[in-house]
């Protein structure tokens, strides 16, 4: 994305566009630089699918790791959103049981049901791209609707994840960090499905705030699960 960004600003291009090894997910730069993640990416998707009327039941498919942002967005625009744990197949089984037409991840995997049934990195700039020149929008206008949360992630590492559901003193943690942000913020913890980690994500309205209560968090369940 460095790269990208250096390119889009020297070249003066009106956005620059992002893929991973296989060209499934999709991230993208606008003109003055900002990163463009895919949760920017499905607010301007949601919002061009519904003008179009092609957002089926005016819903759209995230996950947990959504922004709160996103989902603030979200409700502004009249769309309701289904959260699925982490992962594209969780997102995908979701919109086929449902019959729901978009759906994403913050990473920039994108499923447009109606034109494909897996993330397509090209496909998803195209049909970002076409929101750009429908609405004669510059790509930073278009994402500046969505005003994204600072979020904050700890891995904590070799800990009991098995013992996470029930820890009652976690369990206090995380009501006390939530009361604490109120509506501005929002506290997720969730213990990996490969390693013996536990995930502590928080958002918050500012960096510090975040970065504060998720090492709070993340030294509780230390404590509790080390």
């Amino acid at each position: 994305m460095h790269q990208l960004r250096s390119a889009v600003l020297k070249e003066g291009a009106d956005l620059g566009i992002a893929h991973d090894g296989d060209a499934d997910r999709c991230l993208a730069i606008d003109a003055l630089g900002n990163e463009i993640d895919g949760d920017h990416i499905l607010t301007i998707l949601a919002r061009g699918f519904k003008a179009r009327g092609v957002l089926k039941a005016d819903t759209v498919v995230g996950t947990v790791m959504s922004n709160l942002g996103f989902m603030r967005a979200m409700k502004d625009s009249g769309i309701n959103v289904v959260t699925t744990p982490v992962g594209d197949r969780y997102v995908l089984e979701n919109m086929i049981a449902n019959d729901y037409s978009l759906g994403g991840e913050q990473s920039g995997h994108v499923i447009m049901r109606q034109l494909a049934n897996t993330g397509d990195g090209l496909l998803t700039a195209l049909q970002l791209m076409q929101e750009v020149v429908r609405t004669g929008k510059t790509l930073q206008e278009l994402a500046a609707t969505m005003v994204r949360f600072p979020q904050v992630l700890i891995n904590v590492k070799n800990v009991a994840k098995d013992k996470l559901p029930g820890n009652t003193i976690i369990e206090l943690a995380v009501k006390a960090a939530e009361q604490q942000l109120g509506d501005s913020g929002r506290v997720l913890l969730r213990a990996s499905g490969t390693e013996p980690l536990v995930r502590v994500m928080v958002e918050a309205a500012s960096d510090s705030l975040a970065q504060e209560v998720a090492q709070h968090l993340a030294d509780t369940v230390k404590n509790e699960l080390g």
